[in-house]
């Protein structure tokens, strides 16, 4: 990838080198000393005592404590750990519910300096203009971050509609942007394996374009991992075992290691500590993380610490973290604390918790590592409003009608790795009564482009519900989703989250628990992010009140992938039960009357 268009300060710039060099010298002070600290060389992974003197946003000088003393202002490093900036490999900012602007707030004081932003959760229900306000909300903050096009508008064509469609024709046009760094993960696997048009058309885009195509490979393995990687893709972060990240890293692709899956993350780190080395395409990813951890925890930098945590070398997990995920960037300036590079460092008090004491950002420090305002660079948000197209919802809405008095129905059996059942049930009134142990779930079209009509299935293998979640965070297409033990709470949930345009709802005997209003595309908002991260944890406490749940599958976060139709396996969306692997969509659960 090259510099994006945000990036304000360029380092080709005579009067700048010629500065930096000046004071390599000796023969002029620095703007910036950073002394006492002892640096963490990800090249050669020692931990060596080094001063770093800074003109700018360069790094002019990487030399002995106390050799080259002159210098504007001095920070005082000494007992802390110097690492180049956190990069991000692969994000959805929307994920944790706050603009970019908050986002960043919440983790640049932490030693993250770069994203590369998968917006496809805004380009899902606003298309192109979705992702021109991506690219106009990071313009002016100082978080650097690489905004990708979203490739899966929707994620499974065919079987679930957005609130857009994008076509190679539309990935082409944003590709031709300077801002824009490659293309972001693409979802539709077999889309890509089996050369579909649409697929295919949208992977050439990226492939002509020069630019990187990013993948999402979950489950993939022999001869359609090597189809997958063949077809143009060239990274993904969808790891399932041990054996799936070895697998993959053998097959080229750059892994995008992530935070999402703790149950995971000592299986991986055994791995790759029976490697014996850290292989250069592994980087580093947090993918999605709700604002309660954001808050509390942080970003990438939570990564970081619970990889170590796990047993992997501190030097590798930073190594991971910045010059692997630089160079997989193309960027030459970032992810190493040497003369000539882009002065992004990080200070850390240990290489444990890695709390920070300090951080630069092209060569600007943060003033006392206080959070600045997220009003910083402020977007205006009125073409994120109004997104939530759905008249009030009543219970019978959400009935599967049918004729006879005994019916055979598809169910969608466990929360992950998702496989068809079947049973038997009585119909009454004309209506299907849910099977026993079954939690309702029902998709509902919110973006205005077909009728906003709940289309209903049964979940199996979910718990035993007392009551209903609503939200409008539903990967990918975000369409409001219900889930419930019966129909009056999924009514009472809906219509909150409709009434709000936007967010997520808990209800029980007719009364809401707990909400959050997410006015913004129904998926983030503008308030401050410990105000969110608070209602957030509400919601997370009220439906301990609803579900029973069983790690690690049946947590929370199930909820919000429920209708991710690209994955292997039936999954509810707003046109029906949809499985893509067997190109299959039924638009009623109903598969035979019995009598």
């Amino acid at each position: 990838m090259t510099e994006t268009a945000q990036e304000p300060f360029d380092l080709h710039d005579r009067a700048l080198r010629d500065h930096a060099v000046s004071a390599a010298l000796g023969q002029r002070p620095f703007d910036y000393l950073i002394k006492g600290g002892v640096l963490v060389d990800v090249v050669t992974g020692e931990l060596r005592p080094a001063d770093v003197g800074v003109c700018g946003p360069l790094i002019s000088s990487v030399h002995a404590p106390g050799s080259l003393p002159a210098a504007e202002e001095v920070i005082d490093a000494s007992g802390r750990f110097l690492s180049p900036g956190l990069i991000d490999a692969h994000m959805h900012i929307e994920s944790s519910m706050v603009t970019p602007a908050g986002y960043a707030a919440a983790v640049l004081p932490r030693g993250v300096t770069t994203l590369v932003w998968d917006p496809h959760e805004l380009a899902n229900v606003h298309g192109l203009p979705g992702v021109e306000w991506a690219l106009e909300a990071v313009s002016e903050l100082p978080l650097r971050v690489v905004v990708l096009v979203p490739s899966c508008v929707p994620s499974a064509p065919g079987y679930e509609m957005s609130g857009a469609d994008f076509h190679g024709a539309d990935i082409a046009q944003l590709l031709r942007r300077p801002a824009v760094g490659g293309v972001a993960e693409v979802m539709n696997m077999h889309g890509v394996i089996e050369r579909r048009d649409h697929v295919s058309d949208v992977v050439q885009a990226g492939l002509e374009s020069g630019k990187p195509v990013c993948g999402h490979a979950r489950g993939l393995a022999g001869k359609d991992l090597n189809a997958f990687v063949a077809a143009g893709i060239s990274s993904d972060h969808e790891l399932v075992s041990g054996d799936d990240l070895i697998a993959k890293l053998r097959a080229g692709l750059t892994i995008e290691l992530r935070g999402s899956h703790d149950h995971l993350l000592p299986e991986f780190v055994a791995e790759l500590n029976k490697l014996g080395h850290l292989p250069s395409t592994v980087t580093l990813c947090t993918d999605d993380v709700f604002p309660d951890d954001l808050d509390a925890k942080g970003g990438l930098d939570q990564v970081v610490r619970r990889l170590v945590a796990c047993g992997l070398p501190a030097g590798w997990a930073l190594r991971a973290a910045t010059l692997n995920a630089a160079s997989r960037l193309g960027r030459a300036d970032l992810g190493l604390i040497a003369p000539g590079r882009r002065a992004d460092i990080a200070v850390f008090e240990d290489l444990s918790e890695f709390k920070v004491d300090r951080v630069l950002i092209n060569g600007m420090p943060l003033l006392g590592n206080r959070r600045f305002s997220s009003s910083f660079g402020r977007t205006d948000t009125s073409a994120l409003q109004g997104s939530v197209k759905c008249a009030r919802l009543t219970a019978d809405d959400f009935k599967v009608c049918s004729a006879g008095s005994k019916v055979k129905v598809a169910t969608i059996h466990r929360p992950r790795f998702t496989e068809w059942k079947t049973m038997e049930t009585d119909v009454r009134d004309g209506c299907v009564v849910p099977p026993k142990s079954s939690t309702l779930i029902s998709v509902v079209h919110r973006h205005g482009r077909r009728p906003a009509a709940p289309k209903t299935g049964y979940l199996t293998g979910w718990g035993d519900w007392k009551g209903a979640f609503c939200t409008t965070i539903s990967h990918d297409s975000h369409n409001l989703t219900v889930f419930g033990g019966n129909e009056a709470d999924m009514a009472v949930a809906a219509n909150w989250v409709i009434a709000h345009q936007g967010g997520m709802a808990v209800a029980k005997d007719g009364a809401i628990l707990a909400a959050l209003a997410l006015p913004l595309s129904g998926l983030i908002t503008d308030a401050p992010l410990n105000e969110t991260a608070l209602k957030f944890q509400q919601i997370k406490a009220a439906m301990k009140h609803i579900v029973m749940w069983q790690p690690p599958y049946l947590v929370f976060k199930a909820c919000v992938g429920a209708s991710l139709a690209c994955n292997a396996g039936p999954h509810q969306t707003d046109l029906g039960i949809a499985d893509t692997a067997l190109d299959r969509l039924m638009e009623t659960p109903v598969l035979d009357i019995l009598s």
